[in-house]
């Protein structure tokens, strides 16, 4: 079985199929891990903020190779307690790179209490890449997704009176058991997700600054390739092949009550406010 089948493959493949497909090549990848690479950025979140469309984009880039069979391996998150050898299992053979770059993007890594200081800690010059958007439209479109996918059964605004009393103590669970795993912090922080502030302020103590770039959603997706050329330079790229990023896994929706959206807006004012001074820049839903 090839190293180098496609993620695109594993995702139209059935259950079952699935996981003898990824059983197999895992097994593959383990016994050749030491010739592998590790990765030379990420692609750390938000979580519906565009990762895929970007994933995609920057994988079209030729001087850029992303994991074998998964956009996002999640060691840093769920998986860092299947070890180091797990993870370099998941990316090309060294030999084979040809100068191009490693990349994988895992959106979690951004929000989960540890995942920065575990990037620091095992990939010490690794670049990172965040997307943001409205938090209003990215606590919409989350409880869409987890709703999709059969995590959440409650509808939006149940889901955002839940929220606090779901994630209570979990991340102190997190931090406590580096093994524990917390189903409502990965798939009901609709509101915590959205408070961007103090989880770049977490990356940035734990790899710096001028490690981070930071692109706002309404940049990369406003038809032009402006934001992602801005990408490539941080990432040390050439000029890639030139097409906006398309949008992928946006999910049919709703409209959201106006008095709900305004609620949601004013609970994130003062967070936003605090990224705007951070970044040096207005996010474009406060402009």
């Amino acid at each position: 079985m090839p190293r180098h089948a496609s993620p695109t493959l594993t995702r139209r493949l059935a259950g079952p199929a699935r996981r003898t497909l990824l059983s197999l090549v895992d097994g593959a990848g383990r016994a050749t891990a030491p010739a592998r690479a590790l990765p030379d950025f990420l692609v750390c979140g938000a979580q519906r903020c565009g990762t895929t469309s970007l994933f995609k984009a920057l994988s079209s880039h030729p001087e850029v190779v992303g994991p074998v069979l998964r956009k996002g391996v999640h060691y840093f998150d769920t998986g860092y307690d299947r070890g180091p050898v797990w993870y370099r299992s998941h990316f090309p053979l060294r030999a084979l790179l040809r100068g191009r770059k490693v990349f994988e993007s895992s959106p979690y890594y951004l929000f989960h209490p540890l995942a920065a200081e575990r990037i620091a800690r095992d990939l010490p010059e690794v670049r990172v890449v965040v997307v943001l958007r409205d938090p209003v439209e990215r606590a919409f479109s989350a409880h869409a997704h987890e709703s999709a996918r059969g995590f959440e059964t409650e509808p939006l605004r149940r889901a955002l009176e839940l929220e606090e009393s779901r994630l209570a103590g979990e991340e102190d669970k997190l931090v406590a058991d580096p093994s524990y795993r917390s189903h409502s912090h990965q798939h009901h922080g609709y509101v915590a997700r959205g408070h961007y502030i103090d989880q770049l302020l977490r990356l940035e103590r734990h790899l710096g600054r001028e490690r981070i770039h930071v692109s706002d959603h309404a940049d990369l997706f406003d038809g032009t390739t402006r934001e992602l050329e801005e990408i490539e330079r941080f990432l040390g790229l050439g000029p890639g092949p030139g097409r906006p990023p398309g949008k992928h896994n946006a999910r049919r929706r709703g409209m959201m009550p106006e008095e709900l959206r305004a609620e949601l807006s004013e609970r994130f004012a003062e967070s936003d406010a605090r990224l705007a001074r951070w970044w040096g820049r207005t996010p474009s839903w406060r402009a």
